[in-house]
């Protein structure tokens, strides 16, 4: 019988169940918004699929009620186990009034909710580093008990925010875990043609932090990185510099035609180690998962998905005389 992992790291069997329905709920939103929007419903999607383990592995690992997430654009998993809703996401989709995110002013992707500690994105990429950074410099000033969590991709870890962000979090000591999700593309261009140093941890070296690369398509292992990155950024030790390495399995978004850049028997071959699929395997192995669970859990999934498709799109748009309302403070 498979090693039962998740028992050592702490975790019971309620705990990764909730870990396996968060992906699998990340990756059916994320399918039926490819549909929505190649039926003309919905006029964009940056997806998540391939990256749900990185996502629901890494949020489980941080404190709900403390800490403060500043995801990118594909972070879907980690705003659900943040507590964003299937409606929430949908609304956003649809670019209407009652969209949590921005009102329906901003693309997808555009995550932000204050209620559940999510700090909301600007559009040019790599930019929540610093927010992040600033954020935790600020927990530690209030003497609070708090780390940021802060993710990009690997082609943001070459812009300036990132450098910034992670040389002032390491000098300061600030409880900042930067987790790079390496998906192997900045959108066209491969990895080797952006960084010349075999991993993206390997720069954590220069900033005097630790730095670790784990396989992103298991959420046990991206789960415990990040919880020792937590425990160490509480117990006044600085930040840790994360990469997950995983691949993305559809174009870069809904307006991408891949097959210009990337064989499609490369993405077929990467889609055999799905990581929805391999924890269901893993799950099914150590006796935790059933068919009959699975089934249940996937027809629930669905019925939520439907209902929150359904009431996104007959939600009212916004008014056009909001367009400034929470732009500048009262």
């Amino acid at each position: 019988m498979t090693e039962n992992r998740h028992q050592s790291l702490g975790l019971s069997d309620k705990d990764v169940l909730n870990m396996y329905e968060t992906m699998l709920l990340a990756r059916k939103i994320d399918e039926r918004m490819w549909l929505l929007n190649r039926s003309g419903k919905i006029p964009f999607v940056i997806s998540c699929q391939g990256q749900e383990a990185a996502q629901v592995g890494a949020a489980f690992a941080l404190d709900r009620h403390e800490d403060y997430i500043l995801p990118y654009y594909r972070d879907m998993g980690v705003v659900l186990t943040f507590g964003m809703t299937a409606k929430d996401l949908m609304l956003s989709g649809f670019a209407k009034a009652e969209d949590p995110n921005s009102a329906g002013r901003q693309m997808p992707g555009h995550f932000g909710q204050k209620k559940n500690r999510i700090v909301t994105g600007s559009s040019p990429v790599t930019t929540q580093v610093p927010h992040a950074v600033g954020i935790a410099l600020a927990g530690k000033m209030q003497k609070k008990n708090l780390v940021t969590f802060v993710t990009f991709g690997e082609g943001s870890s070459n812009q300036g925010d990132f450098h910034e962000g992670a040389n002032f979090a390491a000098v300061h000591k600030l409880p900042v875990i930067l987790m790079c999700e390496n998906n192997k593309y900045a959108i066209s261009v491969p990895y080797d043609k952006q960084v010349a140093c075999e991993k993206i941890s390997d720069r954590a070296i220069g900033y005097g932090m630790p730095g670790v690369t784990v396989d992103g398509n298991d959420p046990l292992e991206v789960y415990a990185v990040v919880k020792e990155a937590a425990d160490r950024g509480r117990r006044g030790e600085g930040p840790t510099l994360i990469e997950t390495i995983s691949y993305r399995l559809t174009p870069h978004s809904s307006d991408d035609d891949d097959s210009s850049y990337r064989e499609q028997d490369e993405v077929a071959e990467a889609k055999k180690d799905d990581p929805v699929l391999k924890f269901s395997a893993y799950l099914k192995e150590v006796g935790v998962l059933t068919e009959e669970i699975e089934k249940e859990m996937i027809d629930g999934i669905m019925n939520v998905i439907n209902e929150a498709t359904d009431y996104a799109e007959a939600a009212p748009y916004a008014n056009p005389e909001d367009a400034l309302k929470y732009v500048y403070a009262e």
